[in-house]
Order: structure tokens, then sequence, then C-alpha cells
């Protein structure tokens, strides 16, 4: 085999691979579309969807909205949580890791409990402290005057998300448990039950340009993995390109988060299953995690309503299905963390 064709390899590789999960990912949003308790266990019919207006209006104005944010979440979780790991060299970090995830379940709750129960309330609450989290992360690490910048983001990432954590405590010893701690406690679990056009019209364009700048910006992710003095060597300004990749991270956390409640491990696992099927090139990782993480809460989403009469939080099934994951990779030796 020539040198050229061995070189060719990885990029044919991973066009058969992303036109699989493309595909896949289709069938499954179809199937989405389709599958439901309504009228009875199973799948909706064309037929019915025409004829039936109960059934037209739980496709296009339930289940559609739906699966569209579903595929979102699971893009951004993704997507997000490969920049992270690439960018502080730690296969162990998730977006929750700046303060993000905390900051946004804090400010959900401190809508729900003390601003009121407005939808638009909670959602902007929680973006609002989901950026915070990622600015007090910032302005900590820059006043320790120890260690690396890496390090001095992940020491300042924990303090932040101690401290929304045990606010968020006191909001729920203080919510009201006859209304407000039930549906503070179903929020902090994640789910999409409550998706409507509305929230889709309101993320999905703004995760939309978020995630087409980090592929755009993907190939940058190789040199930014690097030390400072070889990427600076390379021509990257490593600080500012950082945190211009980083701030796109957290957007699209904080946007998908306000809405959907705390997802988790998605962005943890799905880089690591990625890199297993690309390679560590973040110009195949990152689309591949993206469509990983989209397939994975689209699947978690269909498991927690469809099977049972009363829906399941959809974070508690990627919790479920994410640890043992992890648990199977850790055993294989997949995981491991710069020394």
């Amino acid at each position: 085999m020539s040198t050229a064709q061995h070189t060719l390899n990885p990029a044919a590789n991973a066009r058969i691979l992303f036109t699989v999960l493309i595909v896949l990912l289709l069938l499954i949003f179809g199937l989405s579309l389709l599958a439901g308790r309504y009228p009875s266990p199973g799948l909706l019919s064309i037929d019915q969807i025409q004829n039936d207006q109960m059934a037209n209006n739980i496709v296009f104005r339930m289940r559609l909205p739906r699966a569209l944010l579903a595929v979102a979440v699971g893009m951004s979780l993704a997507a997000a949580g490969t920049v992270m790991q690439m960018i502080f060299g730690n296969p162990l970090v998730d977006p929750g890791f700046l303060g993000v995830s905390q900051g946004a379940a804090f400010g959900a709750g401190l809508s729900i409990v003390f601003l009121g129960n407005s939808p638009w309330l909670v959602q902007g609450s929680a973006a609002f402290f989901a950026c915070l989290g990622l600015i007090v992360s910032y302005l900590v690490a820059w006043r320790i005057r120890y260690g690396s910048w890496v390090l001095r983001l992940i020491l300042s990432g924990i303090c932040v998300s101690a401290i929304f954590t045990s606010l968020l405590g006191i909001i729920k010893y203080a919510a009201d448990p006859t209304s407000q701690l039930a549906e503070l406690t179903f929020w902090l679990l994640g789910g999409l039950s409550a998706i409507t056009w509305q929230e889709v019209y309101v993320v999905v364009p703004l995760v939309s340009i978020c995630l087409i700048l980090l592929l755009l910006f993907r190939w940058r992710l190789n040199i930014l993995a690097l030390k400072d003095s070889t990427a600076f060597a390379l021509g990257a300004s490593a600080t500012r390109e950082r945190a211009f990749l980083l701030t796109l991270a957290v957007l699209v956390t904080a946007a998908v988060t306000a809405v959907s409640g705390l997802i988790a491990w998605v962005g943890l696992i799905m880089p690591h299953l990625a890199r297993r099927m690309f390679g560590a090139d973040a110009r195949f990782a990152l689309p591949g995690s993206m469509l990983l993480g989209a397939l994975t809460v689209l699947v978690c989403d269909n498991l927690s309503r469809v099977p049972f009469a009363q829906e399941i939080p959809l974070g508690i099934v990627t919790s479920l299905f994410g640890a043992i994951f992890f648990m199977v990779l850790m055993m294989s030796g997949s995981v491991g963390v710069k020394k």
C-alpha cells in the first residue's frame, strides 16, 4: 500500500462511519415521531397521522419539537465535552466542569422558588447563571498565583461548582414541598416532556450558530491541545483561541441546560466513544462525537417515555447507561489521565 493511500484511510473510514451514523440518526428520528403510547403502545401509521387530528397534533406539536431538541441537546453536550477534554488535556472533564451546569441548576431553582414559574424566567435565569459560572471560574483562576493555567482553571471550576451546589441545596430547603420542590427536583433530573416549538425557536438557532463555529474551528483543537509553547510556535494565540472555543462550548451547554435540565454523562462519555471510533484527530472526533451525542440522547429520550405509562426523567436514563459504559471503558483501560 502506498503512503498516499495510507494517508487517505482515516478520512475514508471517517466518511463511512459518518454516513452510517447519519442514516441511523435519521431512522431513529423517524421512529421517535411514530413511537409512543397513543392510541396504544406502538407505532403510529401514516394513515392515522393523516386522518386522526389528535395523532397529527401529537406528532407535529409534541414529538417533533421534542425530537429536534433531543438532537440539539445531544450534539451540544457532546461537542462541549470534546472541546473541554481536548483543551484541558483531561479525559475526565465534561460541560459541568467550570460550574456551567451547576450554575444553570442554581439559576433555574432560584427562578422556580423565588422569581416565579414562568418558563422564560426559568430559562433566562438558568442561562444567566450558567454563563456566570464560567466568568467567575475564569476570574478566580486569573487571581490564583501558582500552577499552570489549566490547573488554575480546574481548581477554580471545582470551587465554583461546589458553591452553586451548596446554594442550590439552600433553595431546595426553602422550597414549598407541596409544589415547588417537586418541580425543582424533576427539573434537576432532566427531561424533555415540557418541550414545545417555543423552546425550539429560542434554543436551536443559538445552538446551531455555536456548533457551526465549533465545526469550522475544529482543526484548531489539535493545535490547542498541545503545550502553550508548541501551539505558539505553530502560529496559534493559545489563550485567546482557547477562550473563544470554551465560550462557544459554555453557550451551547447553557442554552440546552436551560430548557432540558441536567442531562448527565453525555458530555463525558461521547468524546471517549468518538475517539475510539474516529481517532484523536478533532477534525473527525468532534463531528463524530456530536452525531453520537444526538443519537444517544434521542434513544434515551425514547426509552424514558415509550415503555412506561409514566415518563422517567431523561437524566436518570442517561446516567444509568453512561455510568455502565464508563465502567466498561475504565476496565478496558481506555481512560487515562495525563500526569
